[in-house]
């Protein structure tokens, strides 16, 4: 293979998938968000403007409500009836408001969020844990999408695609609802929180002293009872206070979301609920995982909280239940952490892009500890001069572990390009393509963030290549490649 004849992946024709502003979710709304000023909150003026409203008007006004907006939600008036509960000690004493009243405060209190308003982006896909229902040699893939709403707010979505024997593709139709999930109690894990809680800047003497009232597995009562240990050992412990801050914020960001049992893949949206991501959950890499006989899908995502961004690991058997918990170690800094689909010598394995450049490989024996990387591949073709990156874990074939990355060249131009590594010790390239595999065409460069192509995680269909990948942050589109070319060319 020769820079004259590069291999390039052929894009499906037809297959673009676009955002689609009417897809919403609801959520809270707080008017000037609660901005405290002298002349007192706005939502209590608010609340006593809708108490003010004859009962017949009230009822009127929420059976509007209702018709309008009700066949866009799950269960929107259990929403409003749970913003009301949060808003309820609003309420001027001793009032009680009529049931339309408390529902129609409700409603005030709550708006549509566009998850897709802005954009639709950068993929991953694996193979459905249901291959039910299907003819021969067709098979169901999930695939993960970042969609952008308001204010550039990152959440995670879905779709589920069929892949025939024949290579044909067709997408679920997902439709304009969107079902968000609810908070399901999980046991915290201590060592994610001994990690997240190392810092050499912090004095650990308290943090170690609660760390050592819990046992592996914890629940949130557990900890209330630790913490209330370190309190009544204040005068001593100066800094308990700040301790307590620093584990109530590690157990905001460790939380399980179920979603309703009536509900489609399709339907289901991953919104941020972590401090550490209450600005997006940015770049989902998933990867299926079978250890022990039982399989899981994992991944990892960007946790952006305005200020700085963190790795967090997803992980699910069913896309119903989710949980979600922070990653640590000098390997999970920065963006990018592609999880290989299993273990190597013991260890899981991860590629990482810590020093924001360049791709290493880095391990861990618990999947949240990752250890300081390896160097494994530098920037060095005009078309990555300015950085390098992965595409998502690495899939496993029998000559090795092909890897696809990114590179960034002139005019901050995204391409695609691949690796393969070897099996026994996937720090050894031992094989790469020299150009891209795909690069923006002239259809594919325009959009939120242009020049772009970039994708989140391949799969195999067969002996040929999915590759699902957004252009632009604006479509995503699927690319394939036959495997025995692209190995060839590699080697």
């Amino acid at each position: 293979m020769t820079r004259g004849d590069p291999l390039t992946a052929h894009r499906v024709a037809g297959l673009v998938l676009r955002p689609d502003p009417a897809r919403v979710v609801s959520r809270l709304f707080l008017p000037g968000q609660e901005l405290g000023s002298s002349e007192g909150s706005r939502s209590a003026a608010v609340v006593s403007r809708i108490l003010a409203l004859p009962d017949e008007v009230a009822a009127e006004t929420l059976a509007r409500t209702v018709r309008r907006f009700a066949p866009r939600h799950h269960d929107l008036e259990a929403t409003w009836n749970d913003h009301f509960g949060l808003v309820r000690h609003r309420l001027p004493p001793p009032h009680e408001p009529s049931a339309a009243h408390d529902t129609l405060i409700g409603a005030y209190f709550t708006q549509e969020f566009a998850i897709e308003g802005a954009a639709l982006c950068n993929p991953s896909l694996v193979v459905h844990p249901d291959q039910t229902g299907l003819e021969p040699g067709t098979t169901r893939y999930v695939m993960s999408v970042r969609a952008i709403g308001e204010g550039h707010l990152s959440s995670i979505g879905w779709r589920e695609l069929l892949v025939e024997a024949g290579g044909e593709v067709t997408v679920t139709p997902v439709g304009v609802r969107g079902v968000l999930g609810e908070v399901a109690p999980r046991p915290y894990s201590r060592e994610v929180f001994r990690h997240q809680l190392e810092d050499p800047t912090e004095d650990g003497n308290d943090c170690a002293f609660v760390l050592s009232q819990l046992p592996a597995a914890f629940v949130r009562a557990d900890l209330d009872l630790a913490l209330s240990r370190l309190h009544d050992q204040r005068l001593t412990r100066g800094s308990a206070a700040h301790t307590a801050e620093r584990f109530d914020a590690v157990a905001a960001s460790c939380y399980a979301v179920e979603f309703p049992a009536g509900s489609r893949l399709g339907e289901r949206v991953l919104m941020p609920r972590g401090p550490a991501e209450h600005q997006g959950m940015e770049d989902l890499r998933l990867v299926r995982m079978a250890e022990d006989g039982a399989v899981s899908h994992v991944g990892t995502y960007t946790a952006w909280n305005g200020h700085r961004v963190a790795s967090h690991l997803l992980r699910t058997t069913d896309f119903r239940t989710v949980e979600v918990h922070p990653l640590s170690g000098p390997g999970a800094h920065d963006k990018g952490l592609a999880i290989f689909p299993r273990r190597i010598d013991g260890q899981y394995v991860a590629l990482s892009r810590a020093d924001r450049e360049s791709n290493g490989i880095t391990r861990s024996t618990d999947l949240t500890f990752w250890e300081r990387p390896c160097p494994l591949q530098a920037p060095q073709e005009p078309w990555e001069v300015v950085q390098l990156g992965n595409c998502g874990s690495p899939i496993e074939t029998p000559s090795g572990w092909l890897t696809l990355t990114h590179g960034v060249g002139a005019m901050r131009e995204y391409s695609i390009g691949a690796l393969l590594l070897d099996l026994h010790d996937p720090t050894r390239v031992v094989g790469r393509l020299r150009d891209p595999l795909l690069s923006p065409t002239a259809a594919e460069r325009d959009g939120y963030v242009p020049n772009v192509v970039y994708s989140c995680g391949a799969a195999l269909h067969g002996e040929t290549l999915l590759i699902p990948y957004g252009c632009s942050d604006q479509t995503v589109r699927l690319a394939t490649v036959d495997l025995g070319l692209l190995l060839a060319a590699m080697s």
